[in-house]
């Protein structure tokens, strides 16, 4: 917990009526101001947004006006989004304001903290006076729901139509052995030689066969019948039912597209728009406008301050499922802030995406081994093995304009855009099926190495926690216990240096992120990789590096191994 004075002098000054402008005090002196706006999906914090961040978790860590329990020292508790932003003020004055994504303790306004774009307590009366209506609704159909003699009757109609389907399919079997019975007796006649008898038989049997189905069909009825009895005693509290749950829908898809008008975002140009504006009439997310960015952004521009570069970070304890570390910064999340802030920075000179540029320009694909149905190469980090949406260059179109003759997929199997190692290429479709089906039956032995930002206690384990894409937030993964598929990874310790530690890992399933989450989650190794930018720190580069791959060769079927070792 961070206990140590403030990294330099701070005041805040009261801004028209507002006292959540904190301002430096000759901070340009330390660091120049930012050239762009931070572009808030792909960011390095900038100097002056970082000594921001870490005078507000001073703040958090020191002030006694309200408290929360972030999960610090109790693993029943998590933590928390923050954010600052670096403004100026029309003065020329810098500045920042801080902000906390959602609620912190049910609470929406803390002191120091920027307001929450749409404000509870300034919500229209006729608003509130539709959702009492609602409630009253609500309580209506609960009360029919509840009465004894509907609920009665619900459960006689269960009953009844267990019943009548066991009934129809008791007496289907028994129409089924009459009816291979009636083919014996039909043989028995033919074979006879007497004619009459012949005669006499088929037509006793044809009766038969149409009585049954006669009595089939009044099975039927009869159980209709009942049903209908039932359902009628049962009609005038389904109909009213069903009006109230038609007129409950209404009213609550109405107040639903009332309650996302009342965010109103702003940008420079005092322009606005609200959730069903910019979502499209898609329902948002739930709470889509309650981060920490776009709440710091509405208030600098309500208060006609002029944003300069933005940052978030974690306070506390992780999730159970997403990766969050403690004083860690992070990405605004697309699916529920993208439309929003596509908005609200219109106008503002922002730093270039970094993910349009190509990572892999002026890089080669170093060749470990060639022969006419396979190449094996060393992917080097930062390089694509399949075209993205906006970048085309990676291993398959370096190896598809390297063999333009191939009648292969070429890719084999895929590694992170972000990993290094090795990687096998089929030249050849037969080559491609049989490479293909070691890596599908798990045969092909693969070896990662990897840095981590901690020390291991134990010298090997294994790691199973199951994952799933993150859908308001990809490419990130997380963990999932109800709908992730299973993920297995084997590790051994090779060296402990300097607060880090390296590691072999055997992965067992090829699960997307799947190194990465195990290495960052709690529950996992609890210590991300070296240079992870979604689930740790970033660096230079991501520390994992596919150092091992043994195969059978897909033609003559001799055993192969391959090894390149890291370059960290």
């Amino acid at each position: 917990m961070l206990k140590s004075p403030p990294l330099f002098v701070i005041d805040t000054i009261m801004h028209a009526s507002d006292n959540t402008f904190t301002r430096f005090i000759a901070a340009t002196d330390i660091h120049p101001l930012p050239e762009r706006f931070t572009f808030p999906f792909c960011y390095t914090p900038h100097p002056l947004c970082v000594l921001a961040a870490q005078e507000l978790q001073h703040h958090i860590d020191t002030q006694h006006q309200w408290q929360h329990n972030f999960g610090l020292d109790n693993n029943d508790a998590i933590g928390h989004m923050f954010g600052v932003l670096l403004v100026q003020n029309q003065q020329g004055e810098l500045g920042y304001l801080s902000a906390f994504s959602d609620k912190i303790a049910n609470i929406t306004h803390l002191p120091h903290f920027v307001p929450p774009v749409c404000d509870e307590r300034n919500i229209d009366p006729a608003m509130k006076a539709q959702q009492a209506l609602i409630d009253e609704l609500s309580t209506k159909i609960t009360a029919i729901e509840c009465k004894p003699s509907y609920t009665q009757l619900q459960q006689q109609y269960q009953t009844a139509q267990t019943q009548a389907e066991l009934a129809a399919e008791s007496f289907r079997l028994q129409m089924i052995e009459q009816r291979k019975q009636r083919k014996l007796q039909r043989k028995a006649a033919e074979k006879s030689n007497d004619s009459e008898f012949m005669t006499q038989e088929f037509h006793r049997l044809a009766r038969e066969s149409a009585f049954d189905k006669h009595q089939q069909k009044t099975i039927r009825q009869q159980w209709a019948q009942t049903l209908a009895d039932i359902s009628d005693k049962l009609q005038a509290d389904t109909a009213e039912l069903a009006l109230l749950k038609s007129e409950y829908d209404n009213l609550t898809a109405a107040l639903q597209q009332q309650h996302y008008a009342q965010y109103q975002f702003l940008n420079q140009y005092a322009e606005t728009q609200d959730l069903n504006d910019l979502f499209g009439g898609i329902t948002p997310p739930q709470g889509a406008g309650d981060c920490a960015t776009i709440k710091l952004l509405q208030h600098a521009f309500k208060q006609h301050l002029k944003p300069l570069a933005m940052a978030k970070f974690w306070w506390g304890a992780s999730p159970a499922a997403q990766i969050r570390k403690h004083k860690y910064f992070y990405e605004a999340c697309k699916n529920k802030c993208e439309p929003i802030l596509q908005h609200m920075l219109v106008g503002l000179n922002i730093d270039a995406n970094p993910l349009l540029q190509n990572p892999a320009e002026g890089k080669e694909l170093e060749i470990v081994y060639q022969d006419d149905a396979m190449v094996i190469i060393n992917k080097p980090a930062e390089f694509l093995s399949v075209p993205g949406k906006t970048i085309t260059d990676s291993v398959y179109s370096r190896m598809q304009a390297m063999f333009p003759d191939s009648d292969s997929p070429l890719i084999v199997h895929r590694l992170d855009m972000s990993t290094s190692g090795l990687i096998v290429i089929a030249l050849t479709k037969d080559a491609h099926k049989a490479l293909q089906k070691q890596f599908i039956e798990r045969t092909a032995e693969k070896r990662y190495v990897a840095l981590l930002d901690g020390i291991a206690e134990q010298d090997h384990g294994e790691i199973n926690l199951p994952m799933r894409v993150d859908l308001d937030d990809r490419p990130r993964q997380l963990v999932c216990y109800e709908h992730g598929k299973p993920a297995l990874t084997k590790w051994q310790v090779l060296e402990r240096k300097d607060g880090k530690t390296k590691v072999y890992y055997y992965p067992k399933t090829g699960r997307t992120h799947q190194l990465r989450i195990h290495s960052a989650h709690h529950n996992g190794m609890n210590m991300p990789i070296i240079g992870d930018d979604l689930y740790g720190q970033k660096a230079a580069r991501l520390h994992l590096h596919a150092q091992y791959l043994g195969l059978t060769h897909p033609v003559t079927g001799e055993p192969m191994v391959f090894e390149v070792d890291a370059d960290f």
